[in-house]
């Protein structure tokens, strides 16, 4: 620990400190009370497809674990507490009626988390798209975006008068472009243009179900959406470098938060993959509803170079940019191979100050996964979690200072679960989940941040930079 010499940094009165969970990552219960499968049930059969051939059949059994669960997140002085619906829980076929034994379950979700004084950030949709509607087309079927506003309203109509903060859709680039492009999450489909078809109607999604929540019974809601945002580095000040970082930045970043927040597409980026067809009128108007805050989701920077030359405007898809990310000497990384760089953080929390002002801005995730073993003495130390929380939510206390509007910061996550592709080697957990028991034990980082929280204040001390680049 290195002694700064500086008052202790206090975060403003009401700051939201909370972590985060997504249904399919830790509830298990795939088969229970009339669930339906979803896409990622199928994907996780494919041979291959996720780390070790895991499933979340399983997981952390947070369907019947949720008291609990909840208990250890208000132990932790966390107020908040972001969690997502299975869909095909409450449409077991993604359409017709709810499922009422779903519902009753995110009822008592929430109402547990109303007892313990933590507020309920709901997400509506987090990847897990009912397998129906991918029989159907999935996110390329302009419908599903139309189903997805019907579900909504079932939702809304079941928790809107417990439930005043909402997120309509995670990480729609990652849902699109790794699923519908890649072919590394589900569906697992391998088109470049079909990556960005997916992302408009995960949009247009995004924009019907906000206007669903505000004309529903719940009193003035709370409405925003998540994006998966990052930092573009050129490795260079090559004109080569700058303009391959430029399009990964369109790419990652612009090409979902300016449809959000300023109802269009970039043209350098429109211009590279060739037009937008799939654009009816209208929907761009619709995606653009206006947003009580900007949730986003920062886990590392991009550093860029120029590729070989041999796609050009025109031909450019997400998976096709002539750029390609590297990872820069001597920067630590997590145990997923990201580069640790804090400083980055601020970089972004500061930018969309500057271009989008007058958006209040929530982190929505925010963390990282290292090899967490339990010791001897039955306890799980985590010291690069720590150093890594302490570095990112000091960028934080930066932004501020430096009058950026930011609400809140949530914990990815709150326990180790089921990592999508990673399966269950990536721990990216507060607390740390035995998979063959059961068992909870809460890591150093969850006590350290318990008391980052209950003071609103970090240590006068801050982290040295042999764990975290700054």
């Amino acid at each position: 620990m290195t002694d700064t010499g500086t008052p202790r940094p206090g975060f403003p009165a009401g700051f939201t400190w909370g972590a985060a969970t997504a249904a399919f990552q830790v509830e298990g219960a795939t088969a229970e009370d009339g669930r339906g499968p979803s896409i990622w049930d199928t994907f996780t059969r494919v041979p291959g497809a996720v780390h070790g051939g895991d499933t979340a059949d399983f997981a952390c059994d947070h369907y019947h674990r949720y008291p609990d669960d909840i208990a250890l997140l208000a132990d932790a002085g966390l107020g908040a507490y972001r969690f997502s619906l299975s869909w095909s829980r409450i449409q077991p076929e993604g359409r017709g009626p709810a499922c009422r034994a779903g519902l009753d379950h995110y009822r008592r979700v929430v109402e547990t988390c109303l007892e313990h004084g933590v507020t309920p950030w709901v997400t509506l949709y987090h990847w897990d798209l009912p397998q129906a509607l991918e029989d159907d087309g999935g996110w390329l079927n302009r419908d599903t975006a139309a189903r997805f506003a019907d579900y909504t309203v079932e939702v809304e109509r079941a928790l809107g008068d417990v439930v005043s903060h909402w997120v309509t859709v995670n990480e729609p680039k990652v849902a699109a472009h790794a699923g519908y492009g890649a072919g590394i999450h589900a569906p697992g489909l391998r088109s470049g243009e079909g990556a960005n078809v997916a992302a408009h109607h995960l949009l247009l999604a995004h924009g019907l179900a906000a206007a669903a929540l505000r004309s529903g019974v719940g009193d003035a809601p709370t409405v925003g959406v998540t994006l998966d945002l990052t930092v573009a580095v050129p490795v260079s000040d090559s004109a080569a470098d700058v303009a391959a970082a430029r399009r990964v930045d369109g790419n990652f970043n612009r090409w979902f938060l300016d449809p959000v927040l300023h109802g269009r597409y970039p043209e350098d980026m429109v211009a590279w993959f060739g037009g937008t067809p799939y654009v009816r009128e209208g929907d761009l108007d619709l995606i653009a509803a206006p947003l009580d805050f900007l949730g986003f989701n920062y886990y590392r920077r991009q550093h860029v170079r120029a590729g070989d030359g041999t796609v050009g405007p025109g031909q450019g898809s997400p998976l096709e940019l002539d750029a390609e990310v590297v990872l820069p000497p001597g920067v630590p990384v997590t145990s997923v191979g990201w580069p640790v760089e804090p400083g980055g953080l601020h970089e972004l929390l500061v930018r969309l100050h500057t271009d989008h002002p007058g958006t209040p801005l929530v982190v929505t995730e925010n963390g990282a996964a290292y090899p967490d073993q339990v010791g001897p003495d039955g306890s799980v130390d985590d010291p690069l979690r720590v150093a890594y929380l302490d570095g990112h939510l000091r960028a934080v206390q930066q932004a501020l200072d430096e009058g950026v509007d930011v609400r809140g910061w949530f914990a990815w996550t709150l326990l180790d679960n089921f990592e999508w592709a990673e399966g269950y080697a990536a721990r990216f957990g507060l607390v740390h989940v035995d998979f063959e028991t059961q068992r909870r034990t809460p890591k150093t980082s969850f006590g350290w941040l318990s008391q980052v929280a209950r003071s609103n204040t970090l240590p006068a001390a801050a982290l040295s930079g042999e764990d975290v680049a700054r």
